[in-house]
């Protein structure tokens, strides 16, 4: 792919997104699920009305500043609302999150792109991405979540810059990565986990160093520096040669279980094999440091606003609130979903159900439902993911792991056996980092006993949809014709999804025969 196509993609990403978030947004003139606490803390910050949270406040500053803006633009108030507390048009306090949602999709796609350098992969991620219905959803009206997944990506990404760059620049990166984990913690607690995920992807560059550094008797000396022997690419200076993922210089071989899907990357080195030029004192300041005081600062105008806690104390209370939310059960909530039904979807929530006699009928806004059997249309905003890219991205995810288990244990042999080093390929560090980053932002989640939602999956399903772009593009860059076509199936299947179950993700009118159409299960009702 061309430079000019890629460019050509990306924009049409992004606009794809964009349009998918503005249109008919202001549809629904009330508040849908939880807008009834953020739309109205946003509104509370704009009338200096103390309120507690029991999330931090960054989300609520950026519907506040949106509902400002919103509010000084002279059009698109042809309705308007008195339920924030103040008389305002829905789209006031919903565009600002339906922007901010619109470049998550760029911001998976660079990285993707800045993990492999191929721009095949981005543009399959962003547009994996762009096509998942939680996504939208969440973009679509005054909530918190895409706020932090989208700082928890910009530090992954900014972290993945400073990899690649030197001194001041590094140093710059780092502190934009740093601020950014800061703002997602600042959004939600469970922003910690995309920085533990670039804690134990650091650990991982590290222990893969320090094994391939120890001396190797058999050998008659030190092994080469993983940075080195990690490196796929072919050396006109060394000499060395590659026929099919397998590397001939000096009799070492470094053949990698993942190049029969594709051909190496020419890259000399990956940021991710960058990472052990990150000493602990860099990683305590810039990953440790810097986002504490970043979310530290985040608090200050909240705790202007509201004396009643201190800084302690509103910790203190935010957590006895989680804590009194109960297991999950549907006597907690009717959509409470423990974390092991997250990955297939099995319990997807509605943030808006109601019925109408008729389409011509004004949109139903507030109050109890028709008597069943009475309503000809419903109106259902369903927050459900794409069915087939959450599934796929699973089988995706789980071919990873596979790989990485088969890499592991060549090694193994292979140590036993022939006392060679052992090589990491680019897509086995794609591999580990996709992998790592899920478990870090899924397992912390076996240990809650509180109810919790399907929209607490939203930080970890996204590297899935960098495991199934990665596993498109390895197809479609394979020399066999049937995974070339596999490729292309899975991503026609992707998009088909999308728009069959489109009508559930922007609210539009649906008979009870489409409806349930497309409810395919009765736990997704």
């Amino acid at each position: 792919m061309t430079k000019k196509w890629f460019r050509i993609g990306m924009v049409s990403v992004f606009f794809l997104s964009l349009a998918l978030r503005f249109w008919g947004m202001e549809r629904f003139n009330t508040l849908v699920f939880d807008e009834v606490y953020f739309a109205k803390f946003g509104n509370n910050y704009l009338t200096h009305t103390p309120f507690f949270n029991a999330h931090p406040p960054l989300s609520q500053y950026i519907i506040g500043i949106g509902i400002w803006i919103g509010s000084h633009i002279p059009f698109w108030h042809d309705t308007v609302n008195g339920l924030t507390g103040s008389l305002r048009s829905p789209w006031t306090y919903r565009w600002i999150n339906a922007l901010t949602g619109s470049f998550i999709p760029v911001v998976v796609a660079a990285i993707a792109y800045q993990l492999s350098y191929r721009r095949t992969f981005a543009i399959l991620a962003g547009l994996f991405t762009a096509c998942d219905g939680l996504f939208l959803v969440e973009s679509r009206y005054a909530l918190n979540n895409i706020y932090i997944v989208i700082f928890g990506l910009l530090g992954q990404w900014f972290l993945l810059l400073a990899l690649d760059n030197q001194n001041r620049r590094r140093s710059f990166w780092l502190v934009l990565a740093g601020i950014s984990f800061g703002a997602s913690v600042g959004t939600k607690w469970n922003g910690l986990w995309f920085l533990l995920g670039a804690y134990l992807i650091w650990v991982t560059a590290w222990v893969i160093s320090l094994i391939h550094s120890f001396p190797n008797p058999k050998l008659g000396g030190r092994r080469q520096d993983s940075a080195a022997v990690a490196s796929p690419r072919v050396s006109a200076e060394g000499g060395s040669h590659e026929v099919e993922g397998v590397s001939q210089e000096s009799g070492v071989s470094t053949y990698s279980p993942l190049a029969p899907l594709s051909s190496l990357s020419s890259s000399s080195q990956t940021p991710l094999q960058n990472l052990t030029q990150l000493n602990i004192f860099q990683m305590l300041f810039y990953l440790g440091i810097i986002p504490a005081f970043i979310y530290s600062i985040i608090w200050i105008p909240h705790l202007q606003l509201d004396k009643t806690y201190g800084f302690i104390a509103v910790h203190q209370q935010i957590l006895k609130f989680h804590l009194q939310l109960g297991g999950n059960s549907p006597n907690v909530h009717p959509y409470c979903a423990a974390w092991y039904k997250w990955p297939l979807m099995t319990r997807p929530m509605a943030y808006y159900y109601q019925t109408a006699k008729s389409i011509t009928e004004p949109l139903p806004v507030m109050g109890p439902p028709l008597p069943p059997g009475a309503g000809k249309v419903i109106y259902d905003v369903h927050a459900m993911g794409n069915p087939f890219l959450w599934w796929f991205g699973v089988s995706a995810m789980l071919f990873l792991i596979g790989l990485l288990v088969s890499q592991a244990v060549i090694f193994l042999v292979k140590e036993k056996r022939f006392s060679v080093p052992a090589t990491l390929s680019v897509d086995t560090w794609i591999a580990l980092y996709l992998v790592i980053n899920y478990a870090a932002n899924l397992l912390p989640w076996v240990k809650v006993t509180r109810c919790v939602f399907i929209y607490h999956y939203m930080c970890a399903v996204v590297f899935l949809f960098l495991a199934i772009a990665w596993f498109v593009d390895q197809c479609l860059r394979s020399y066999y014709q049937q995974l070339r076509a596999l490729g292309v199936t899975i991503t026609f299947i992707i998009l088909a999804a999308f728009i069959f179950w489109m009508p559930i993700y922007l609210g539009l009118p649906l008979s009870p025969h489409d409806y349930k159409l497309r409810m395919w299960f009765n736990s997704w009702i």
